[in-house]
């Protein structure tokens, strides 16, 4: 082991003695029932939701993958039997035994495993009558900055710039931050696109120029910018799309080349002024490892539905940490995983915002029994009740749910 790696794994150790120290009192005294999975329906996606229970009456709720991703209920159910019987405060040995039985892909049975252990922490929380953020070592901020998606009709136009802008600045949610994708031009338009390379045009680039600062001038700076690409350029490419955005001040450059680890993520790193994040792709710690290690990232952003849920991204966090790499997250999930989200949130230091699709449905901000609306001025606040702090609205979830569903209670 290196001096690193060290370094990370003692900086885990911290919030696992707090965890340990609490959960002695209870140990022993309950056991996992059973599992129950529901999937609620949305105008153009599905959210799987799962509730552990156990044999005292407590139960525990978490959200993995919908769709895109079909097949999450049916993995988590698979995993059931590996549940019962099982002490639900034993998350990281739970967590384990399950993640034996699956081959590690963020887009498999991790799906399953994440929301089953996102499910645990909010159980654990209520065995133990403390926030999940208490059990992960504290919060460092009691609430958390949320982003949200949507950029211009045409940002080459000033005036539906403008319109944009108005628009946000008159959002109740009090958004300060926007997450939005560069436009692509096609072959009819650009002489220069070919859609089987990953290759900016030139034109692509003075448009990309010019619609980002148009919407930089409508926004005004008292709003942040994310650039988000679909892992769809080369490397030069990269670097000119970095050069290009680059007076707007963009927080960062999320997924701008392929997915998978080499070495042209780090030279672009060196190559950008502009920040470079990705990670809702990545699963586990291992996963991460090499982006940070070789310093070929800035920033990250994962999924906790993808990377084995709140314990493993903590542990990737605090991996992050010894190399100063904040954090953001990736979110499209439903209401249950942005409250686990935040949860997560403000216990990690060097965090900074998190994505949210919650706002583009009314029904989702109705999906949990709240006091207060969830969103204000652009922060969620952090819940002070034991676990996750939060309870299913079962009204609005029935009348959501997909095809063939059943509420569980």
């Amino acid at each position: 082991m290196t001096r690193r790696q060290f370094l990370a794994a003692a900086a885990a150790t911290t919030w696992l003695a707090n965890y340990r120290a609490l959960a002695a009192v209870e140990t022993g005294r309950h056991k996992i029932r059973s599992l129950d999975v529901m999937v609620i329906q949305g105008p153009d996606r599905n959210y799987t939701h799962v509730r552990v229970n156990t044999d005292t009456g407590l139960h525990g709720i978490g959200e993995g993958y919908g769709s895109p991703g079909a097949g999450v209920k049916e993995q988590m159910l698979a995993l059931e039997p590996l549940l019962i019987g099982k002490d639900p405060l034993e998350i990281e040995k739970i967590y384990v035994g399950l993640t034996r039985h699956t081959d590690g892909s963020a887009h498999m049975f991790m799906r399953g495993v994440s929301g089953i252990e996102m499910a645990l922490w909010d159980l654990a929380g209520k065995i133990l009558n403390v926030p999940v953020t208490t059990l992960l070592g504290g919060a460092y901020r009691d609430k958390v900055r949320m982003y949200n998606h949507g950029g211009p009709s045409n940002y080459l136009d000033k005036s539906a710039c403008r319109e944009w802008a108005a628009k946000r600045r008159e959002d109740p949610r009090g958004f300060t931050c926007v997450k939005f994708s560069p436009g692509r031009t096609t072959p009819a338009t650009d002489v220069g696109h070919d859609p089987a390379n990953r290759v900016l045009t030139n034109t692509e680039l003075r448009n990309i120029r010019t619609g980002f600062e148009n919407s930089r001038e409508a926004l005004g700076w008292e709003h942040d910018i994310i650039v988000h690409c679909h892992w769809e350029y080369d490397l030069r490419s990269a670097i000119q799309l970095a050069e290009a955005i680059e007076p707007i001040m963009p927080l960062y450059l999320e997924d701008p080349l392929p997915v998978e680890y080499n070495e042209s993520w780090r030279r672009l790193c060196d190559a950008s002024r502009v920040a470079i994040g990705k990670g809702e792709n990545l699963a586990r710690r291992q996963g991460f490892e090499p982006w940070i290690v070789n310093a070929a990232i800035d920033v990250l952003n994962p999924d906790l539905r993808n990377t084995g849920g709140l314990l493993e991204t903590k542990k990737i966090a605090d991996m992050a940490e010894v190399y100063y790499i904040p954090f953001y997250n990736h979110n499209t999930g439903a209401t249950v995983c942005t409250m686990a989200t935040i949860q997560w949130a403000a216990a990690i230091r060097d965090y900074i915002a998190c994505e949210t699709v919650v706002n583009r449905y009314a029904f989702m901000e109705e999906l949990l029994v709240l006091d207060e609306p969830i969103f204000q001025d652009g922060f969620i606040k952090l819940p002070n009740k034991p676990g996750l702090g939060i309870e299913l609205n079962p009204d609005v979830a029935k009348a959501h749910l997909a095809d063939g569903e059943v509420w569980w209670g």
